[in-house]
């Protein structure tokens, strides 16, 4: 079995785009939203946009509920299909996917703006935050029998295939989830901090992290520390350590991607006695 990943922002149209990279490389199956997709049928999971908080949405696309979890690798099991695509926001969120669900490792990222034009971005873009639509990537009469948020519209696609002009269709479903009717959702930096900070002060050899700063940028955000490390502690490996972890970590809890954890040892401190000098 072969895993992809297909990774863009919250509202760039990677479920609208997920069948059609699925067609061309010959995808069997796509995990989109807590879903396992195969073809026009989910066979097991729960759309995480049936959940009526952004945070419970973000839990349910994670598979971080055991029962839900065990379900979804119990069917990949039993199809054991050739390849799966995983849709996630960030590659962090792709590989947490792919460890909770017992996939093998990520062959290719496919990225969202390798396949899909800067105005197609910007339609989704907009439509997610004017109207909060969402797509999954089935035919409605999969979705609306136990979809419980607010159901729109079916969206129906065809495309001429070759010289000799055959018509394929393909049928998503728009839906606007319960939780995009309270507006919109934001992630404040300080709350990133903490994550980022708390992470670094359980490295074993930190005393203290004396700057956390965030910088946002289109594509993601960048993490800068700076640290004070004991004595005796090999100061390259703690700050290896704290780049993974944090990375990690604060893109499993936020969703974010993280473009770069930049890690500073300011100062070294030593440790005598219950005493302290730097």
């Amino acid at each position: 079995m072969k895993t992809f990943g297909l990774v863009g922002t919250s509202g760039t149209g990677k479920s609208y785009k997920s069948v059609w990279i699925a067609n061309e490389r010959g995808i069997p199956c796509i995990i989109d939203d807590g879903l396992l997709i195969m073809g026009t049928r989910i066979l097991a999971g729960t759309s995480a946009k049936r959940e009526r908080t952004k945070l419970s949405a973000i839990r349910r696309a994670l598979f971080m509920d055991p029962d839900h979890g065990e379900q979804v690798r119990e069917a990949i099991q039993t199809i054991s299909p050739s390849a799966v695509l995983v849709i996630g926001t960030s590659v962090p969120m792709i590989e947490r996917i792919v460890q909770q669900l017992n996939l093998p490792p990520v062959e290719e990222i496919i990225r969202i703006e390798d396949v899909a034009s800067d105005r197609e971005i910007r339609i989704a873009q907009k439509q997610r935050r004017e109207e909060g639509k969402h797509i999954i990537p089935v035919p409605t009469f999969e979705v609306k029998k136990d979809f419980s948020g607010f159901f729109i519209d079916p969206l129906r696609i065809f495309r001429v295939k070759g010289r000799g002009r055959q018509i394929e269709t393909l049928e998503k479903t728009v839906v606007r989830p319960t939780y995009s009717y309270f507006g919109r959702f934001t992630i404040a930096d300080s709350a990133v901090k903490s994550i980022a900070v708390h992470c670094a002060m359980n490295i074993p050899g930190v005393h203290r992290v004396q700057r956390c700063d965030i910088l946002s940028q289109l594509q993601g955000i960048s993490i800068e520390l700076d640290i004070t490390v004991v004595y005796g502690w090999k100061i390259h490996e703690i700050m290896q350590k704290i780049q993974e972890r944090v990375g990690e970590e604060v893109g499993f809890i936020t969703g974010l991607n993280i473009l770069a954890v930049n890690v500073t040892a300011r100062k070294v401190i030593v440790l005598k006695d219950d005493s302290a000098s730097e």
